[in-house]
């Protein structure tokens, strides 16, 4: 009884397939990427907003000390209104 071993053609299917598994693998591990949540978004973008805020206040600070702010007494008025309906 005479014993083949494995088809020499099904071999080197078998082993193109294993190296080409092998590349895509490398490729896969070579990738670095990024994901940032939607809470460190947010948590950015309230950075940015208190440094515009806090540019506004230094104005404000400075325009109070030279004498030059003037007081809006109706908008302010309005805003307090406004929190108050919605806190209250």
């Amino acid at each position: 009884m005479k014993i083949q071993g494995p088809n020499q053609a099904q071999l080197n299917t078998y082993k193109n397939q294993m190296k080409e598994q092998q590349k895509n693998q490398e490729k896969l591990e070579k990738r670095d990427h990024v994901q940032i949540s939607s809470k460190a978004k947010q948590l950015q973008e309230d950075v940015k907003i208190n440094k515009n805020r806090k540019k506004l206040v230094e104005d404000i600070k400075n325009k109070v000390n030279r004498g030059e702010y003037k007081v809006d007494y109706e908008n302010t008025a309005k805003k307090m209104i406004e929190f108050w309906s919605k806190h209250s």
